[in-house]
């Protein structure tokens, strides 16, 4: 594949300052040569696909069913989600057929009614049982399995939230872990061939400040080029 790397950055939610980071991500990504379309709603992003042109779809999106706890009634209404049957045929066609998948934070959240979705990314939330401490100091360290995206890199600290206790798919080798709230280590970043396509998940990312650390925009471009077949 030549020529720059097209991603369609899927966003919005609760709990994270998305607004101010979707956008900072993609100067991030930008750096790379990757051009970015920057939307929340998913069901219309996704739509698109079928127009082509895009090589890679970024989930940076808090976009669950809200179900439970009070606490989230407030934000049903605006952002409350169940990825529809054509929306999920529509990403799981895009990824197995070549196209790059990339899933940042959130992303691990997201779609919790949809099983499959944690065998396209790599991994998923559980809720009661998944976790994170506080948000406070994170520090990723690399595992030193060889892989481009990881390639020289150290480790670095960021102020983000470390989760753990997630599921993962059985072929998910990681790049690097943080450890999570019982002190174990856990998966934090993971490439992986799904179909014809490419998928990378990057547990960290909370805002800006987090995407933007020197060592982490490495990680990011390197993923969007890996995932966009050009790396």
């Amino acid at each position: 594949m030549t020529g720059a790397v097209r991603t369609l950055i899927l966003t919005g939610g609760i709990g994270h300052p998305f607004a101010d980071a979707a956008p900072a991500l993609g100067d991030v990504l930008a750096e790379a040569g990757v051009r970015s379309t920057i939307t929340d709603d998913i069901e219309g992003g996704l739509a698109e696909l079928e127009r082509g042109g895009f090589d890679l779809v970024t989930v940076y999106a808090l976009r669950w069913r809200m179900l439970g706890s009070e606490k989230y009634a407030p934000h049903r209404d605006r952002w409350a989600f169940s990825l529809s049957p054509s929306g999920r045929q529509r990403l799981a066609r895009f990824v197995e057929g070549g196209g790059g998948l990339l899933g940042l934070h959130t992303a691990l959240i997201c779609f919790d009614d949809w099983p499959d979705w944690k065998e396209l990314l790599g991994g998923a939330w559980v809720w009661g049982r998944s976790s994170h401490p506080p948000r406070g100091p994170v520090t990723l360290r690399p595992t030193g399995l060889p892989h481009a995206i990881t390639a020289g890199l150290p480790p670095f600290t960021v102020t983000d939230e470390a989760y753990g206790d997630f599921d993962l798919a059985a072929d998910v080798e990681p790049l690097a872990t943080v450890e999570a709230e019982d002190g174990v280590r856990w998966p934090a970043l993971w490439a992986r061939s799904v179909g014809r396509g490419r998928a990378v998940a990057d547990t960290l990312g909370h805002d800006r400040a987090t995407l933007e650390h020197p060592v982490h925009r490495q990680i990011l471009t390197r993923a969007a080029l890996w995932a966009g077949g050009r790396l």
